[in-house]
């Protein structure tokens, strides 16, 4: 549900995806290329695909570049429906399919422990606490268990709702290709062609 002809004309045109453009360069071995050469750099190097998928979820863009059905007087009304809650569910869920170890989520429980630590150590030196830092190390030491069974807790929701995500991804294209075989819809009159929310 990725439209790589939009992907390729914003590697190409938008700033925020400035680093993929230099991956994209330094592979074509030149600093001027068209979406054609963007699309067959993606085509042949899909790590380049997957840190524009990255950045965009980062950014809380969707990487579902299919807008919803426009639900109409149809037998088919039930399976539009569906495929709207699908895309929806989707849009949703969607950033579970990182890797837990490139989410924020990580980055967040780290920043705390050292925001922890920090404060263990302020207490302990500045404050002049030393009668009390077998209590206050105990605390941290808390803090990290607690931090540990947190990050192991969203590393299963992660792969939960990547799992979950990879069936209805897979279970949407082929109820929209169903409705396109029937003639009830075109598949290219869905597709999203630009981004409203890049600056």
């Amino acid at each position: 549900m990725i439209h790589l002809k939009r992907v390729a004309n914003e590697i190409k045109t938008i700033g925020l995806y400035d680093l993929v453009l230099q991956d994209v360069q330094k592979i074509a071995d030149k600093n001027k290329l068209d979406e054609n050469e963007i699309l067959d750099i993606i085509d042949k190097n899909p790590k380049i695909l997957e840190d524009y998928k990255q950045i965009n979820i980062e950014y809380n863009i969707s990487n579902i570049h299919i807008k919803d059905i426009k639900i109409e007087n149809s037998e088919y009304n039930k399976e539009i429906k569906a495929i709207n809650d699908n895309l929806a569910h989707l849009r949703e869920i969607e950033k579970y399919t990182l890797d837990f170890e490139q989410s924020s989520t990580l980055v967040i429980i780290f920043s705390i422990e050292f925001f922890v630590l920090f404060s263990v150590q302020y207490f302990i030196v500045l404050l002049d606490l030393k009668e009390w830092q077998i209590l206050i190390y105990s605390l941290f030491a808390s803090s990290i268990a607690i931090a540990w069974w947190y990050a192991k807790k969203e590393q299963k929701k992660f792969a939960l709702n990547s799992k979950i995500y990879e069936d209805k991804y897979i279970q949407t294209l082929e109820m929209i290709a169903n409705l396109e075989d029937n003639n009830i819809i075109k598949k290219s009159d869905l597709i999203i062609e630009s981004c409203d929310e890049h600056i």
